[in-house]
């Protein structure tokens, strides 16, 4: 008998503010972003969230940033298409 479904989740945490990462969201290549934003003086680095909201970080040599991963509930909705969000005050949760 099979379980629940479930996926990965990857949250990161900048400067002690917690993001849950959308499914779609590379996580290799926005580690590279924010490598090369830590070598400028300051970049601002976008990602798509769960819920599907597009987020803007600015990160500086300064920023702390923390990533981790984790086994989750499966949830249909996490596509990251930010053109259908859900999970705000308008879709009844």
């Amino acid at each position: 008998m099979a379980g629940p479904e479930t996926m990965m989740q990857t949250e990161i945490v900048l400067d002690g503010q917690s993001f849950l990462l959308a499914q779609v969201q590379d996580l290799h290549d926005l580690k590279r972003r924010i490598e090369a934003a830590v070598k400028s003086t300051g970049t601002f680095v976008d990602f798509v969230v769960v819920g599907n909201r597009e987020v803007s970080v600015l990160i500086t040599p300064h920023s702390r940033v923390i990533i981790s991963v984790s086994t989750v509930l499966f949830d249909e909705r996490d596509t990251g298409d930010v053109d259908f969000p859900f999970g705000g005050y308008y879709d009844g949760f």
